[in-house]
């Protein structure tokens, strides 16, 4: 490696909107972020489920499609 080129890579601190602090290496000593693993609605469990089945059923109605795709034989 050349000297004198490369950034510094030092402990850092990654600060969440929700307190949480993550300790790792940067280039920059301290990165703020809106959400993380601790208050992620993915990673607490606290996830929406989307009705999809619904919304293709709505679309078959809006659009005169009869049937669902795959049930005609081929």
């Amino acid at each position: 490696m050349k000297e004198g080129i490369h950034p510094r890579y030092d402990k850092a601190k990654i600060v969440c909107a929700c307190g949480n602090v993550i300790e790792t290496r940067s280039t920059v000593p301290q990165i703020h972020v809106e959400i993380c693993s601790a208050c992620h609605p993915f990673f607490t469990g606290k996830q929406k489920l989307v009705d999809t089945a619904g919304r293709v059923e709505r679309f078959q109605r809006k659009y005169g499609i009869k049937g669902t795709p795959g049930s005609q034989p081929a």
